[in-house]
């Protein structure tokens, strides 16, 4: 059923049935449920290298891309994430119609506070929602959170294992050229500590098709300073290949 209101995107439908569904796509289940999301893209082209992950799935149409398993690993997936909620949030639909039950995303983000440093990660406890994608999954709301449970599973095994992180949310934003200074600070003011493009979504699809969901994002540019700073944040090949390291772990215990 759908109420209207005055701006369409609060127009909120709880009929759980489209015109078209994930499942149209699948005619096949996937061998596994447990997928990791990255946007390592050096680090996928190192693992092939490596000979450490192999071609699993190809899903074809007009962006087609590739699903790989890891060689020791075979039941766990990794696939490079497409940036925004639409295009990541909605590959994380049509992956749960696939089979797939547990995902660890893990990707970067810029800093909304400037004492995170380059490569500290976050462990994602939700998302502002400052996104469009996210409203036609959940309905309305400010924040969206992770399921508490998987969440402090993560938690427990980097603090068993002396990972160290920051928990908190993160500012999803569509408009990565709109992130101006005022909307900046009253994002930090509300307690996000990152901003990236597809948490919120993410984080919807999980709780509409219910599955297990984690996030983890270091931290990238600075967005908290007067001037922006990239701070050569996507040149941390060893945070980015020991963070999907640190995926492979986490997909199995959430």
């Amino acid at each position: 059923m759908i109420t209207p209101q005055e701006y369409p995107i609060l127009e909120f439908d709880t009929n759980r049935t489209a015109k078209l569904n994930p499942t149209n796509y699948v005619d096949k289940k996937l061998d596994t449920d447990k997928l990791i999301i990255t946007f390592f893209p050096e680090v996928i082209n190192k693992l092939m290298a490596q000979n450490r992950i192999a071609p699993h799935t190809h899903i074809g149409g007009e962006n087609p891309f590739d699903i790989y398993h890891f060689t020791d690993e075979p039941d766990i997936l990794i696939v490079l994430g497409q940036v925004g909620c639409p295009s990541c949030a909605g590959n994380l639909d049509l992956f749960n119609a696939f089979g797939i039950t547990k995902v660890m995303f893990c990707g970067g983000g810029g800093v909304l506070d400037r004492n995170i440093e380059v490569g500290q990660l976050l462990l994602v406890d939700g998302a502002i929602r400052d996104e469009g994608f996210s409203f036609h999954y959940v309905e309305p709301s400010r924040c969206i959170y992770t399921d508490p449970a998987v969440t402090d599973k993560i938690a427990a095994y980097l603090d068993a294992n002396s990972v160290p992180y920051l928990r908190g949310i993160t500012w999803t934003t569509d408009a990565i050229f709109r992130e101006t200074a005022d909307r900046v600070e009253m994002r930090r003011q509300e307690g996000a500590k990152i901003v990236e493009m597809e948490q919120s979504g993410c984080i919807a699809v999980a709780q509409f098709r219910g599955f297990a969901y984690g996030a983890l994002i270091y931290g990238g540019d600075d967005l908290a300073s007067e001037e922006w700073s990239e701070r050569g944040w996507r040149s941390r090949e060893g945070v980015r290949f020991d963070l999907v390291n640190l995926c492979r772990k986490l997909v199995r215990i959430i």
